[in-house]
């Protein structure tokens, strides 16, 4: 008889154990999975895409001021197409984060939506140049393209992981995101120092130095 009660009691705080420890694994995942808060998140999206905007629009009137020279050229083209593209992208995407009444999941969903076909972009861009490009553009080009899709993949990852659930995946999409800028950034401003490099001086130019020539 006692033995029957003591094995009954330790079968009893094996189950309690067993419950105890079943509660806490489902509380940890249920916090872990409902972490995310959009409105904590308002002011990143706010400043990101104001700034994506406002490079858009500057990168825009820069390009146009060398329009001819960037079209003659298959890399400042292509670097031109994903410049605009990446910041364009992300300023799409902080618009459709920032929409009321969203869970993580359909932000994930949206940022997946916008950060795919600009990656597959950027690499069909790519691979436009590959051939006509000269061999030294080839590689800058290749390693700025690559850069820039490892941000890409980053971002899709975080954006898989905020779908499922995740919501502290949400730093891992953000920050690849900033680094998506980064990188547009520069490659703005390698464009226009390439562009104008590349650009021929003026008639009026060429004549002075021609008068004042021995």
């Amino acid at each position: 008889m006692i033995r029957l009660r003591a094995t009954q009691s330790v079968q009893e705080r094996a189950a309690r154990g067993t419950r105890a420890g079943r509660a806490a694994a489902e509380g940890l995942t249920s916090s872990f999975m409902d972490s995310f808060r959009p409105e904590q998140w308002h002011d990143f999206f706010i400043t990101v895409g104001g700034g994506a905007a406002a490079l858009t629009g500057l990168g825009v009137v820069a390009m146009s001021l060398h329009l001819d020279v960037i079209a003659r050229d298959p890399a400042l083209r292509h670097r031109a197409r994903t410049v605009l593209a990446a910041l364009a992208a992300v300023f799409v995407r902080c618009c459709l984060a920032l929409m009321g009444g969203q869970s993580g999941r359909a932000i994930g969903a949206e940022l997946l939506i916008v950060v795919i076909p600009a990656a597959v972009g950027g690499l069909l861009s790519f691979r436009q140049i590959v051939v006509s490009a000269a061999a030294g553009a080839t590689r800058e080009s290749s390693l700025r393209t690559f850069g820039g899709t490892a941000c890409y993949l980053a971002e899709i990852v975080g954006a898989a992981l905020l779908v499922a659930g995740y919501g502290n995946a949400m730093y891992v999409a953000g920050a690849a995101m900033l680094a998506t800028t980064l990188f547009a950034i520069s490659g703005s401003w390698l464009l226009l120092v390439g562009s104008s490099e590349e650009t021929p001086p003026a008639q009026g130019q060429d004549s002075d130095a021609a008068r004042s020539a021995p």
